[in-house]
């Protein structure tokens, strides 16, 4: 329980120690506007990767419709956003897109996650084309192929930082839970799961509905820090840039997610001044990796400062 405690509490301090060390940056203006962007964006692409890595690397299905969950949320927070221009209707959107998009994952899933490999992302992928397409064929409350433009900018760094904290926490308390155990169990032997009675579809769809309103609420701070939504700003390409990172940091590690998205977001920014060839170099980038660590950055390690601790025990007791 001590032990607990003390991890706990440096984690917290080292949470704490990276908001200050972004806030003096940016106060001494070593971090500019361009910068604070690519800090955003980098954030979201966090809360997308890790809710995709609970479906695809920690339950096992392969999923290829996270743009169509991230659409509802954007969509969500900018039909509501633009019509009430305060940080109560944004929060109040956000949470409604996360609930719709785990409302329609959750009947999306009941006959998809039933299938396995190959089909599951295709129907998946179908799904989220549908959602598209509704949204093109929306209407005045859309605004169909043209968007929304003119939201606020209700999304800021801190916002983005906060909400990747909150995500990465709720995805790993629910990978410790009982759930989360059943979970694991499923992508090692789903046969054998099922075996001692795990109930393995309603775990897949416990999985899958998280994952969903995770990307719903990376939707609504995007539509938020673009100021637009725009109906092919979530086509399939969005669903495949996000497993990318997912598959880039390593299927099964939440690190590896996170030191993925992190790297893969400095590299595009570093690569802006050559963007003829930006993409070539980004693919190349991949195609290394994938050869030379087939399982990811990271493949499943996961950083552990408990681990640090009993090292520390240990050495103490020598």
């Amino acid at each position: 329980m001590k032990e607990n405690f003390k991890v706990n509490i440096l984690w917290l301090l080292l949470l704490l120690l990276g908001y200050g060390a972004i806030s003096l940056l940016v106060s001494f203006g070593i971090l500019n506007l361009f910068h604070i962007q690519i800090l955003e964006q980098i954030g979201i692409n966090i809360i997308l990767a890790v809710g995709l890595n609970l479906i695809v690397g920690f339950s096992g299905q392969f999923s290829l419709g996270h743009a169509g969950f991230m659409a509802i949320g954007a969509y969500a927070a900018a039909i509501i956003g633009s019509k009430s221009p305060t940080y109560g209707a944004f929060f109040g959107a956000m949470l409604l897109g996360a609930i719709i998009a785990g409302l329609v994952a959750l009947v999306v899933g009941i006959p998809t996650l039933r299938l396995k490999g190959d089909y599951l992302a295709v129907a998946t992928l179908g799904v989220a084309e549908i959602i598209r397409i509704l949204i093109v064929n929306g209407g005045n409350l859309t605004n169909g192929a043209a968007g929304i433009l003119g939201i606020p900018n209700f999304t800021n760094w801190q916002m983005v930082y906060i909400f990747a904290v909150i995500t990465t926490i709720a995805t790993l308390n629910f990978l410790r839970s009982p759930i989360g155990r059943l979970t694991l169990s499923v992508r090692e032997d789903e046969i054998a799961a099922e075996s001692v009675g795990v109930n393995t579809t309603k775990i897949k769809i416990i999985a899958f509905v998280f994952g969903a309103m995770t990307a719903s609420i990376a939707g609504s701070l995007q539509a938020g820090f673009i100021g637009s939504v725009v109906p092919k700003d979530y086509s399939f390409i969005n669903s495949i840039n996000v497993l990318i990172i997912v598959v880039f940091g390593g299927l099964g590690s939440i690190t590896g997610a996170i030191v993925a998205a992190i790297v893969l977001g400095i590299l595009n920014m570093f690569l802006q001044d050559v963007a003829s060839v930006r993409m070539i170099i980004y693919a190349l980038a991949l195609v290394l990796v994938m050869i030379f660590r087939p399982g990811g950055l990271l493949g499943t390690w996961e950083l552990s400062l408990s681990r640090l601790f009993k090292k520390g025990k240990k050495g103490g007791q020598n």
